[in-house]
């Protein structure tokens, strides 16, 4: 395998790149955080589960929901204080 060789300018572009896409995560968690009502496909992409888990965490009454006209809103804290009070901490 041969040697590569980085330069400083290499360096500096990948910082620019890290730097920006940091501030874009900084921004779309920002953007999220500020909304007070999240809509379904918000919720799932926001916790990374499906419609059908989604639906579960519903009825059995784990997280809160609103419903108006045919359309579910869910409150951003109520689903933050779910993830707290859901917070598993592993002791060894």
């Amino acid at each position: 395998m041969g040697a590569t060789i980085i330069t400083t300018e290499d360096l500096m572009e990948f910082k620019v790149e890290l730097l920006e896409d940091i501030k874009d995560l900084l921004n779309n968690q920002n953007k999220q955080s500020n909304k007070k009502w999240l809509r379904s496909n918000e919720v799932r992409e926001l916790l990374g589960i499906s419609p059908g888990t989604l639906q579960n965490l519903r009825i059995n009454g784990t997280l809160p929901y609103t419903k108006v006209g045919g359309v579910l809103y869910y409150e951003y804290h109520e689903i933050m204080e779910v993830l707290e009070q859901n917070k598993i901490h592993n002791r060894i």
